[in-house]
């Protein structure tokens, strides 16, 4: 996990957010700690979430992946794509900058909270930044890309022995679906690789054994907006394709000609 950037980043310069209304009621956690039998089967289309209400405007995009597999490369090229074609756009991450998400980017450097601690900061850090940037940005049709959000809540914590069932259903019951999932796939040794490449020790997250376990929940989980690219791939063969799919989604989600 790397240092927090600001909460949102916005292409188009819009106005500050308004301060955060009291948080919603969050969703009980305690069946995230009942380990399902088959990985595959609890983080599969069985709870797939509804289709987004028609009252959406803009469009959700998130990219996901282990630590290392080029995220940041992607979200920058959408950022770019979407200002070369005057597409407003607001840029986040998770965990964001916020007061939950500073604890937990926190406790990569100084030692890991308790799965439990992690879990309900990862929803506290959500439903603020949901009710603070991503809605409001939906609503008045702008493109929100995230780097990162609950999915990889599910593979991270999954992989400490929470249920990636229980964890997609707990955020879904609030948060608002993709309509794209970019999933940059990539062995955790060349992942591992990169991160010591570019300077950076790996943190409490990043261990080769659990990248490994969270690439595999990764791998599981099953949505129909769930693009997986392949992140071995040179940088931009891997743009290219990101780009393409984002293209794709931005087009359909336009009003017939």
């Amino acid at each position: 996990m790397q240092d927090a950037e600001p909460r949102g980043s916005s292409l188009k310069g819009t106005s500050p957010l308004p301060s955060l209304p009291s948080l919603p009621s969050l969703p009980s956690l305690r069946r995230c700690f009942t380990k399902t039998p088959a990985l595959s089967a609890a983080a599969g289309a069985a709870t797939t979430p509804e289709m987004n209400p028609p009252q959406r405007k803009g469009r959700l995009i998130v990219i996901e992946g282990i630590d290392g597999a080029g995220k940041s490369t992607i979200v920058k090229g959408l950022a770019d794509y979407c200002q070369h074609n005057n597409l407003a756009a607001v840029l986040s991450r998770e965990p964001t900058s916020g007061k939950w998400g500073r604890m937990l980017r926190d406790s990569a450097r100084t030692g890991r909270l308790s799965l439990e601690q992690e879990l309900e900061l990862f929803i506290q850090d959500r439903a603020e930044h949901v009710d603070t940037l991503i809605n409001p940005a939906l609503a008045a049709g702008k493109v929100v890309i995230l780097d990162r959000y609950y999915f990889s809540t599910a593979a991270y914590q999954g992989a400490r022995g929470a249920d990636p069932h229980a964890i997609l259903a707990a955020n879904e019951a609030f948060a608002p679906a993709p309509d794209l999932v970019l999933l940059l796939d990539l062995e955790p040794a060349a992942g591992r690789g990169r991160i010591t490449a570019r300077g950076d020790t790996p943190d409490d997250f990043e261990g080769a054994e659990a990248l490994a376990a969270v690439r595999k929940i990764f791998l599981s989980i099953q949505r129909p907006f769930i693009q997986r690219l392949d992140a071995s791939l040179p940088a931009p063969e891997v743009l290219r394709q990101a780009l393409a799919h984002f293209a794709a989604n931005i087009a359909a989600a336009l009003p017939p000609v």
